[in-house]
């Protein structure tokens, strides 16, 4: 986004400019002023001056059909805003021109901060006390202004004069007045994130709140800086602050003229839409913007109360338990469920247990993220899988799980053999359980965690651990049930073998990490982490031999193994580069936000796929509806242009986009019709939704 957006707006600039140029004159006569057959003004005045006193005068704007739009000051994306040449007596002042609440219009990707239909521009003037307004004699503006439809734009330019000493009142004045967005009377602040300028803007708490969005007056914010006018803005609210977080994009730095200024602009003003209408101007100074005790606000529409999100949570935890990215840990809770058929206060020890060990886990990893998005990072929902480091502790871990599965090593106390059900080892499957099944975002669970990551941390929290109890729900169930427990397989030699078995599923967990490993750093980290596996799996067999002899030390065996595996991982060099993507069907463009905009101005479908490695569920879809004939040939019938996010690592403008979408993670697909905003399409595909979503754009309108 960053370079063509700006290549973009100096190409439009460049283009009006020629065009103001190239006219002659005889047609530079025909747009100004209120012969104007695009946008005609007229100036009027509030009554005569009064030596002293401040004077309204008005700027009003009449488009001659309904197609054509003036701008705001701040005109967004593309557009100019109006500059006014003043002629005034000695001493007289003109003060910032007063708008009404400008229009979005989205054109091409581009937001434009528009008026449509008749408007009126109101410019204080300062007249000072010792002014003779009968000899003042007749005052004069230019208004340079733009005058556009959705595919042209022409300069304007009228040359207007009042005569002070003999104006009278316009009836119209007050109309035109009362449509101007008032001034917030307290002091707003601001602030900056890694990738957000907050700001908190104080407004009562009982007013009503509809479709909220700032206008800032500003494009640049400093240090490079400029507000992404197309993104989702989110609003949160406590008590009688309202906290606007508007998403930046930071553009390459050049060198300044004045190296001693101030990076950071000493006021930020705009509008703030209130929705249905109604707005208040804000001025805005450095300052803490809190986000503690905060509340969601999108639009118009409630946000989900806390106990909504709790259960939407809870059945995306239990729906978890049959997501495809959760079945290479199926083994293990094959084989609790089976220990849960013991006797009844074993199997309720053992639930709650598993139930606290996956409850931590959850409850830890979002106390982790909310710690990391409070400090300005941008992660998401299974960020810690963008970690090479963590990626190869799995990876180990899962190689050890199969080992023990296949009957290489015991370890003391989990008992998952079939002996007595084991709080600790219960309690550690949990751990596991909930760890591996977070390269997931499943139904129910985007809403909840997306509204997590930006409400109040603690009511944040608590979406987090609502969702750890329905991953654990069916265990719960089973310690606490006795009629679902009665109807499970009775312990037995049987689970010996099905133990042996459940080393299968386990072992290709190991070799689909083993696979992200070397997406992750290529052949040569592949090649390191391989050697340190053999090395754990010979120290592994060594344990094994000694359980089953009686001979040697076997915890301190396994604890010279624990730390040798520890400082493998430390020890290992950082990858150098991610793997490049794989190959696909669809030959996606490589999602950036300049390539995203690129996309949509060339008036086609645009289908954007986020995705991971290391998410099984993105992979599944890729393979059910993404990677297939039948979707790359509708494609190519309807012209839809394929871009494609990969999350493998970590990535801020992906993150921003997540972000934005409020999405807590990945897989994350949008469609975009021509000109269109963007649709979440679900996360789970059907094989022929993006077949029928091209064929509908394909289909004459």
């Amino acid at each position: 986004m960053t370079h063509a957006r700006i290549m973009e707006r100096l190409a439009a600039l460049a283009i009006l400019v020629l065009l103001a140029l190239a006219l002659p004159a005889s047609a530079q006569q025909q747009i100004r002023g209120p012969g104007s057959d695009r946008m005609p003004v007229e100036i009027a005045a509030d009554g005569a001056p009064v030596p002293g006193d401040t004077w309204m005068v008005a700027l009003h704007f009449s488009p001659s059909t309904s197609e054509w739009h003036g701008y705001w000051s701040n005109p967004g994306d593309a557009g100019l805003g109006m500059q006014l040449e003043w002629q005034l007596p000695d001493g007289w002042e003109a003060g910032d021109a007063l708008y009404p609440l400008p229009h979005r219009l989205v054109i091409g990707g581009l937001m434009n901060h528009v008026y449509e239909g008749e408007y009126a521009v109101l410019v204080p003037v300062s007249v000072p006390s010792g002014a003779d307004v009968g000899k003042a004699g007749p005052i004069a503006v230019t208004a340079s202004y733009l005058a556009c439809t959705d595919t042209i734009c022409v300069p304007q330019q009228a040359r207007l004069s009042l005569d002070p000493s003999s104006i009278s009142a316009d009836p119209r004045f007050a109309g035109w007045q009362s449509a101007i967005v008032p001034q917030l009377d307290s002091p707003a602040h601001f602030e900056f994130t890694a990738t957000h300028l907050r700001v908190g803007i104080p407004i009562p708490s009982e007013t009503a709140l509809g479709d909220l969005h700032v206008f800032l007056g500003t494009g640049e914010l400093g240090e490079g800086d400029r507000p992404i006018y197309t993104a989702t803005q989110t609003f949160i609210s406590e008590g009688n602050l309202l906290v606007a977080e508007i998403p930046i994009e930071r553009l390459a730095q050049t060198s300044s003229a004045n190296p001693g200024a101030d990076p950071r602009p000493a006021t930020i003003g705009g509008i703030l839409d209130l929705g249905e209408g109604r707005g208040v101007r804000f001025t805005a100074k450095p300052g803490d913007v809190p986000l503690e005790g905060a509340k969601p606000i999108r639009g118009g529409d409630a946000e989900p109360v806390l106990w909504q999100l709790l259960l939407a949570a809870l059945a995306g935890g239990l729906l978890l338990n049959v997501m495809p990215c959760v079945f290479p840990i199926l083994s293990l809770k094959a084989l609790a469920l089976a220990k849960a058929g013991g006797e009844e206060r074993g199997a309720r020890r053992d639930a709650l247990a598993y139930t606290a060990g996956v409850v931590i886990a959850c409850a830890g990893l979002g106390a982790a993220i909310l710690l990391l998005r409070s400090a300005g990072e941008q992660v998401g929902w299974a960020f810690q899988l963008q970690q090479p480091i963590v990626v190869v502790g799995l990876f180990l871990l899962s190689l050890a799980i199969t080992a023990n599965f296949a009957g290489l090593f015991e370890v003391p106390g989990v008992a998952i053999s079939g002996g007595a059900p084991s709080r600790g080892g219960s309690f550690s499957t949990g751990l596991l359980a909930a760890f591996v099944a977070t390269p997931c975002t499943g139904p129910f669970m985007a809403v909840a965690l997306g509204t997590a990551l930006v409400i109040q941390p603690i009511y944040g929290l608590l979406v987090f651990v609502a969702l750890g109890v329905g991953l654990a729900l069916p265990f719960l169930l089973i310690g606490f049930v006795p009629a679902i427990r009665r109807r499970l397989p009775k312990p037995g030699s049987w689970m010996e073998t099905f133990r042996r078995w459940m080393a299968l599923p386990m072992g290709l967990t190991a070799i689909a990490l083993a696979w992200l490993v070397w997406r992750i750093g290529g052949a040569g980290y592949l090649a390191l982490v391989a050697s340190l596996a053999v090395l754990v799996l010979v120290g592994l067999a060594v344990i094994g031999r000694f359980q089953r002899t009686g001979r040697g030390s076997v915890r301190m065996a396994m604890v010279a193994l624990l730390a040798v595996m520890a400082l493998g991982i430390v020890v290992l060099p950082k990858p150098e580069a991610q793997a490049a993507s794989e190959a696909s069907l669809l030959d996606p463009v490589e999602y950036s936000e300049a390539a995203l905009t690129e996309a949509r101005t060339a008036g086609k479908p645009v289908f954007v796929w986020f995705t991971a490695d290391w998410c099984v569920t993105c992979k599944v879809n890729e393979g059910v509806a993404i990677e297939r004939e039948a979707t790359r040939a509708a494609f190519e019938q309807a012209g839809v242009v394929a871009m494609r996010g990969d999350w493998t690592q970590p990535d801020e403008e992906i993150s921003r986009m997540l972000n934005e979408q409020g999405a807590a993670g990945v897989p994350l697909y949008l469609w975009y019709e021509p000109g269109g905003d963007a649709e979440q399409l679900p996360q789970v595909l059907t094989p022929d939704l993006l077949v029928k979503k091209a064929q509908a754009s394909a289909a004459p309108q």
